[in-house]
């Protein structure tokens, strides 16, 4: 028999912009921080009894390495006997790991999950592959920030490697999305990411961090430093990424990010027996798979797969999620959908483009101010999704405890 799986709580750091707040933070830390947090904000549960630990991770390949999962949740002083894993599903980890998690609460095989995500991509290293041949005076290497490296000739010729910019323009291209709309959708999410923030309406999900100092005491570091202000004026001024006169620029872009969360995860008993406050019921999850030079659409088959497979109807869903790797591909997905533009359900406290897109921690992200903008507003359900690099997307339903 299946078990009603409940999100009881969760905590993020603020967003760090590239290079800045976050970026003297290794992974692992960084990992630690929500996680210990949560065992301080919850201080009537026996964390002994935590099943698992599972945090999504895109990188792995600097201080992220060797299953970060286990190295935060130790860091953060979770016991040695409770086990943790690292998964990857690029963009989408940190909502697969919540995918993971509540899919073997359901089953019964677990009770009680600490899932989330982390990603410094500031602290992201250069790798270089071993020499091909003995002697060899010749090398490679690669920024592992973002994007393809060690590519596969076989995969090169099969579907290319059309960088996130790239697959951006060819959505833009192939759905008719325009430049003006594009910096029109990220005007809206920098507007009503300053609204959220003048609000306080983060306050509530995010842990504050001690960025220490060479000299004097620590720096607290508590609001997402990516936004910033802007108008369609600044925002049509600036080239394209791609192309000098292409439509993805980096204003219509989410950042390079870091930042991590976590959440709890529960079954009935678990709640009953500390007496916990679940914020929302997970109904399910779905991941589908697209054409990896139009990733960008990968939510769109998620989406129509789930809501079928949950029989939720989207006139149902009061708050939708949908991370802003692009402008264009975002608008691609919403009037696929049969989404407006400027719909309120999207994207309400604003998105990547303007809090920025840790890869790993973003879906967790999504995930926490979803269910927290559903507690809110006493809403049915919440949608959250996003596209996922090498062409795949993931979306996930949750509905009022």
């Amino acid at each position: 028999m299946s078990s009603e799986v409940y999100l009881c709580g969760g905590l993020r750091t603020p967003i760090g912009r590239y290079g800045a707040s976050l970026s003297g933070i290794r992974a692992d830390d960084l990992a630690s921080l929500p996680i210990k947090g949560l065992i301080d904000k919850y201080s009537q549960v026996d964390w002994e009894l935590l099943d698992d630990v599972i945090f999504g991770c895109a990188n792995q390949a600097g201080e992220d390495n060797r299953n970060v999962a286990r190295m935060g949740s130790l860091l953060a002083g979770i016991s040695v006997g409770v086990p943790a894993s690292t998964i990857n599903r690029l963009c989408g980890s940190g909502m697969d790991a919540v995918s993971i998690g509540a899919r073997a609460i359901k089953t019964g095989e677990l009770e009680f999950v600490i899932a989330g995500g982390v990603e410094s991509m500031s602290r992201a290293p250069y790798v270089m592959p071993k020499a091909e041949t003995a002697f060899s005076r010749s090398n490679a290497v690669y920024d592992t920030t973002i994007g393809w490296r060690f590519v596969n000739p076989k995969m090169f010729s099969l579907y290319g490697t059309d960088s996130m910019p790239e697959t951006a323009e060819n959505v833009a291209r192939q759905f008719n999305i325009s430049r003006q709309d594009q910096d029109k959708f990220a005007l809206w999410s920098q507007e009503k990411t300053a609204i959220a923030q003048k609000n306080g309406r983060f306050a509530d999900e995010i842990i504050p961090v001690e960025i220490p100092q060479r000299k004097g005491g620590p720096i607290i570091f508590s609001d997402d430093e990516h936004p910033r202000e802007t108008n369609l004026q600044k925002l049509s001024s600036l080239k394209g990424i791609v192309t000098p006169d292409g439509t993805v620029s980096a204003g219509n872009a989410s950042g390079v990010n870091d930042g991590a969360c976590a959440l709890i995860l529960a079954n009935e008993r678990i709640v009953k027996k500390f007496q916990l406050d679940p914020i929302a019921r997970i109904v399910g999850f779905a991941v589908a798979g697209v054409e990896p030079r139009i990733m960008g659409v990968g939510p769109i088959p998620a989406v129509q797969k789930l809501l079928k497979r949950t029989k939720v109807d989207l006139d149902q869903v009061g708050v939708i999620e949908l991370n802003e790797a692009f402008a264009a591909q975002a608008l691609a997905v919403t009037r696929e959908l049969g989404i407006e533009d400027n719909d309120s359900r999207v994207n309400p406290n604003g998105g990547a483009i303007a809090l920025g897109h840790p890869l790993g921690m973003s879906g967790a992200r999504l995930v926490l101010t979803a269910v927290r903008e559903l507690q809110l507003k006493s809403l049915d359900y919440a949608l959250t999704t996003m596209c996922i690099g090498v062409g795949q997307g993931i979306a996930g339903i949750f509905a009022k405890p």
